[in-house]
């Protein structure tokens, strides 16, 4: 059996599925398959009245990848709002550049806290190496802005996930932009100090530890890379003792 006849017996499992336990089994079996053929299933599975069968649509969706970015963001939109979050979810996930907007909007704006938080997430997991290089430094900078702001939010939960997201921009950008980067390293500090809450503070300390590590490291490299060799010279033969007229 090849990948389209299974992947349409699965799909058909999850639209004849009768019962909210069956449908649940059905879109995880549909998305443990990991087939792209079921990515249009799986992102209607998110808009069901079922929070089982939508955690395992992301996970699947997740697992898919890229291909399933295009199709996710096509659904985002205000009509349906559960599904918008769950797709979210997906996205922030996947952390394909193309969902930039939406997971800086979503983050910063949008109403529910399981959301905000999940795209804060997924600011931290951007794949930089999809960015033309002419445009990276702009946009890390736009991403480390939004997450300064959003490490201010009221809501600890999304603070946290901020903290996350400000690790990794760190140690992206510690090389490249090591002036955004002490902007980052002392936002955490301040968090640190002044943070109401013990598990946002506890992060924050954790994330300073993997920064310090990741620079401790490229400080090593750096100090033990082996020397560029120089570039062959002539040199004059010295003739060897004895070796001139007699």
């Amino acid at each position: 059996m090849n990948n389209s006849d299974l992947a349409q017996i699965l799909i058909r499992a999850v639209k004849e599925a009768d019962s909210s336990d069956r449908l649940l089994d059905a879109v995880q079996e549909l998305a443990a398959a990991g087939i792209e053929e079921a990515i249009p299933t799986l992102i209607a599975a998110l808009g069901y009245n079922n929070p089982g069968a939508a955690v395992a649509a992301v996970d699947g969706l997740i697992a898919i990848g890229e291909v399933a970015v295009q199709p996710l963001l096509e659904l985002i939109d205000d009509y349906n709002y559960g599904a918008r979050a769950w797709a979210i979810r997906a996205l922030a996930g996947i952390g394909d550049i193309r969902a930039l907007d939406t997971l800086l909007e979503a983050a910063k704006n949008d109403f529910s806290l399981s959301v905000r938080r999940a795209a804060a997430r997924g600011l931290g997991t951007l794949h930089w190496h999809q960015v033309p290089p002419e445009k990276l430094e702009s946009v890390q900078i736009q991403v480390l802005e939004a997450l300064l702001l959003i490490s201010q939010e009221p809501e600890w939960i999304v603070r946290y996930a901020a903290v996350t997201s400000l690790e990794t921009l760190a140690i992206a950008i510690a090389v490249t932009l090591p002036d955004q980067a002490s902007r980052i390293t002392k936002q955490l500090q301040q968090m640190l100090n002044t943070d109401v809450d013990l598990g946002v503070r506890t992060r924050v300390k954790f994330a300073q530890e993997k920064i310090q590590q990741q620079q401790h490291q490229e400080q090593h490299q750096e100090m033990f890379a082996p020397k560029i060799k120089l570039q062959d010279t002539e040199v004059p033969e010295v003739p060897h003792r004895g070796g001139g007229r007699r």
